[in-house]
């Protein structure tokens, strides 16, 4: 089976721990991501704005290495298709246009009351919660995420450990958390440290 293609909204790429895994699970082709030009603006003014603590020299690194992690990850040409769409806040209306120019079958967002199911499935479209789409991912293989997570842990601080990632992936996908760990216990994939 395909790994599906999903678009991944603003406010999905906002969160750092949840944003690596969504690009690691990506670069393991678990699932084509995409984003937009637009997309990342949004993550990185708002990053910009939200954050003053954080060096934008180094926000500005995070958004070149994130255009290198994955090959063809940027949705372009979509930008004609804007005006013939409607949404509940026509600020997201680009991100609908992106799915459809790359053919995207799912918006992985958090703001799902945006895109109603009403009006993009006319598009071939699913809007999905973060949690919802890496739910699916674990239930299909739940040992490439555990990995996913000790890798991240291994980029971190020296003493950091998969438990630390999961811990902090928790706060946007508690779901996905509950399924790695108990696929843990069940001894399926790495041993969570």
């Amino acid at each position: 089976m395909r790994p599906p293609v999903a678009v991944l909204d603003a406010n999905v790429l906002y969160p750092s721990t949840l944003r690596d895994v969504l690009i690691r699970v990506g670069q393991a082709g678990l699932a084509r991501v995409r984003w937009t030009k637009d997309i990342l603006d949004e993550v990185f003014r708002n990053l910009a704005a939200n954050r003053p603590d954080l060096d934008t020299d180094r926000l500005a690194h995070t958004r070149r290495l994130m255009g290198l992690a994955i090959r063809d990850v940027e949705v372009t040409g979509y930008r004609r298709l804007i005006d013939q769409l409607e949404l509940p806040d026509p600020d997201d209306r680009h991100v609908l246009a992106a799915a459809i120019r790359c053919h995207a079958s799912l918006v992985v967002t958090k703001n799902l009351r945006d895109f109603p199911a009403a009006i993009i499935s006319k598009h071939g479209v699913t809007a999905t919660h973060p949690d919802q789409f890496l739910t699916a991912i674990v239930q299909e293989n739940p040992a490439a995420l555990t990995a996913i997570c000790r890798d991240i842990a291994g980029s971190w601080r020296h003493d950091a450990t998969t438990r630390d990632v999961l811990r902090s992936l928790a706060t946007e996908a508690p779901r996905t958390v509950d399924l790695i760990r108990a696929a843990n216990r069940a001894g399926l994939g790495p041993k969570v440290q």
